[in-house]
């Protein structure tokens, strides 16, 4: 049995470095892109037109996840202030914005080996996501959002329940990768 918390990547198990990132605000917005410009203005942050595409401002973040839904991430400590500016929109356009912030947690994977080891589970071509981009798509039969930050650095953002089945899968990779299995 494994006595260490099961949300917290083994150290040093593999050429990839696993990091679970800290807790941070997360939100599912809704909104008809016509409105897309107030959305902005209260997320603090230019809000992406075409799915698939990121943008990012120091802890903001946002990714075009269809024609009129959006993941939005910003600092732990702006969830409340996220939320309000949102409330705060007049004239308030139709929208849904739904805290998810406690149903996820992020795993940063880093190296040169992380687009391999994300084929471990994940269907989509990996290569073909571009830096600032993005996708939600599935791992392992477990639906994740998956960011490139860059060319050997991604982001997976999974449902917290999940979690432990998703990091397991990626160690036990990531040794394998180690090993050149």
């Amino acid at each position: 049995m494994n006595a260490r918390d099961p949300i917290t990547p083994a150290p040093g198990s593999g050429p990839v470095a696993l990091t679970v990132q800290p807790e941070a605000a997360r939100f599912n917005l809704r909104i008809d892109p016509g409105h897309l410009a107030a959305a902005s203005e209260a997320f603090g942050l230019a809000l992406p037109s075409v799915i698939g595409q990121g943008a990012q401002e120091g802890a903001r973040r946002a990714l075009c996840l269809g024609p009129d839904e959006w993941v939005l991430s910003a600092a732990g400590t702006d969830r409340d202030e996220v939320a309000a500016a949102f409330a705060g929109l007049d004239p308030a356009p139709p929208h849904s914005l739904v805290d998810i912030s406690d149903r996820e947690i992020a795993v940063t994977l880093q190296g040169a080996s992380t687009v391999t080891l994300l084929t471990v589970g994940c269907p989509v071509d990996v290569e073909r996501i571009g830096v600032g981009a993005g996708a939600r798509t599935i791992f392992d039969g477990v639906q994740v959002v998956l960011y490139r930050d860059g060319p050997d650095r991604f982001t997976l953002e999974i449902w917290r329940s999940f979690a432990p089945h998703v990091l397991d899968l990626l160690e036990t990779a990531n040794r394998e990768l180690a090993a050149g299995l």
